[in-house]
């Protein structure tokens, strides 16, 4: 009887740990997918505005070389996307060539 409940136990076991491990390919997936349908942020909205959102980093005259929404921190779409949120507007997309005040490095 207790050779039935420790193959039971083993295979829940592998379940639970499957499943740990796929959980953040799965968030991954989930999250792109999510941000694709997000619609992107306005050069008029107030927040945007706030910051000095820009779709295009090459245009603001605050923006240092190389720096633009796809490598900021704070971006969330995919590596290599056009577009993905931002932690600053949420239910938004921004462009991953853009650019705004809050800009700060990958680590």
């Amino acid at each position: 009887m207790s050779h039935k409940f420790d193959e039971s136990r083993r295979r829940l076991l592998k379940r639970v740990s499957l499943g740990v491990a796929l959980t953040p390919i799965a968030a991954a997936t989930l999250r792109a997918a999510w941000a694709a349908d997000l619609p992107l942020v306005s050069t008029d909205d107030p927040t945007a505005k706030a910051l000095k959102y820009t779709p295009d980093a090459s245009k603001a005259a605050d923006a240092k070389p190389g720096n633009k929404c796809g490598n900021c921190k704070l971006y969330q779409g995919a590596a290599n996307s056009s577009e993905g949120g931002c932690l600053l507007f949420p239910g938004k997309a921004v462009k991953a060539s853009g650019w705004c005040a809050s800009w700060t490095a990958k680590t």
